[in-house]
């Protein structure tokens, strides 16, 4: 998992619940890497996990409220630093289907060793769309912040309903997402 996860996840720590905070769940967390992060460096995606799990358990917190919260952030972030990828489409569900073709190649400029999910999208009329997500890393709560603040940052107001779907090439997770009044 890339550097720029980690760095971005202790930085959305310390403004939210101060950098104490982000000091305690890496000693907590007891990480490899001992929580020395840099935004090009590429770590176990058991270490988020652990860091995740680490801040539940001080802050009596779901992980995945967490990490949904996380996901917000980190939209936000990318939002900022990558404004041209949010312009290039005009609404949520047209960025969602950019997200494999178009944000992911230029990822993949930056991190050729990048491991990204991969997200098939599907239209089920005007209004809705179902989106897998595949990875080998349990992030659908970050994913599903993420496509939350896109639609706070679209002004597109949307619903969402999570499924896990078992096939016989392997699983993923579905996000049924349509607009809501």
């Amino acid at each position: 998992m890339k550097g720029v996860v980690f760095t971005e996840f202790l930085d959305f720590v310390s403004m939210t619940l101060g950098s104490d905070m982000a000091d305690d769940i890496i000693d907590e967390a007891a990480v490899p890497s001992g929580g020395a992060y840099t935004a090009v460096g590429t770590y176990a995606h058991t270490e988020m996990q652990a860091l995740i799990a680490a801040l539940s358990r001080l802050t009596k917190t779901p992980a995945a409220e967490l990490l949904g919260q996380f996901g917000r952030h980190l939209c936000g972030r990318f939002a900022a630093t990558y404004p041209e990828f949010f312009a290039a489409q005009p609404n949520l569900f047209e960025f969602l289907g950019s997200a494999n073709g178009h944000i992911h190649a230029e990822v993949r400029k930056l991190y050729p060793d990048a491991e990204l999910p991969v997200f098939r999208l599907s239209r089920r009329g005007a209004d809705a769309i179902e989106l897998d997500y595949e990875s080998c890393r349990p992030l659908e709560a970050l994913a599903e912040g993420m496509i939350r603040a896109a639609a706070d940052h679209y002004r597109q107001p949307v619903a969402i309903a999570t499924a896990r779907v078992a096939e016989p090439g392997g699983s993923f997770v579905r996000f049924s997402i349509r607009h809501a009044a």
